[in-house]
């Protein structure tokens, strides 16, 4: 892949059975002004979205990319194998977004931006950042994940509103910080590990405001489990900082 045929940023969407969305999702991301390019992580989903993906490569041959995973392996991991295939590729910019439309491709725009002309290192698409921007969740689920970001922040003094959000841009050189490899979390404890190592290893994190609608069509894999990892994670990522060296620039 050469140069003058490619993006500066690359959008990681992890999939796992997607395949009422994943055409879509990228058809709508390929409309935008800017040109995005899209990695696909798909973990053996047994609907066939790889080979929807697959399909529409013939069409988008040097913007659409797919890893395959063999089975389920949590968020964080593919996330991860994510932002070494984009190192690897030479994007600038590596963007996290969901397949099922809760977040809006359009909003790719402002989160780029953010990063590369208004020298934000992490740009963050915030729910929380002007009031709860929220649609069709129960309103258990809205007090939960605000009080939950409410938490962290006073538990690791990042001053982020939503630390648990899933829409983030990341310039290339905060993954290259990072080490990637110690990295520990897979559920959504991992979206507070990244956004808190790059805060400690004092990048720039902005919020960008968006409105995060609950998804129409497919499953939700959010679960009690993940939650759990949340909370408890968080005092130990807090404990950890303390005394780990992967908090500090080399």
């Amino acid at each position: 892949m050469s140069h003058e045929t490619m993006s500066d940023s690359i959008v990681i969407i992890p999939t796992y059975n997607e395949k009422e969305n994943i055409s879509n999702i990228i058809n709508a991301v390929f409309a935008l002004e800017h040109r995005f390019d899209i990695l696909v992580i798909d973990d053996n989903s047994p609907d066939g979205t790889a080979d929807i993906v697959k399909g529409l490569q013939q069409q988008f041959a040097d913007r659409l990319h797919l890893l395959q995973r063999p089975g389920k392996q949590g968020l964080g991991t593919a996330y991860i194998a994510g932002f070494k295939w984009a190192l690897d590729a030479g994007y600038d910019y590596v963007i996290e977004m969901d397949a099922d439309f809760s977040h809006n491709p359009k909003d790719l725009t402002p989160l780029h931006d953010a990063c590369a002309k208004q020298g934000a290192d992490v740009a963050v698409g915030s729910r929380y950042i002007t009031g709860v921007n929220v649609v069709n969740w129960p309103m258990g689920r809205v007090i939960m994940s605000y009080y939950a970001s409410a938490y962290v922040r006073m538990i690791t003094g990042m001053n982020v509103r939503d630390t648990t959000a899933g829409f983030v841009c990341y310039r290339r050189k905060v993954l290259e910080t990072i080490n990637l490899d110690l990295i520990k979390f897979k559920g959504y404890a991992f979206q507070i590990e990244m956004k808190f190592t790059a805060y400690k290893l004092g990048f720039k994190i902005v919020e960008v405001p968006i409105v995060f609608v609950n998804r129409v069509l497919g499953t939700s894999k959010m679960n009690s489990s993940i939650f759990g990892e949340a909370l408890f994670g968080v005092i130990q990522l807090k404990l950890d900082s303390l005394f780990n060296s992967k908090y500090k620039r080399k």
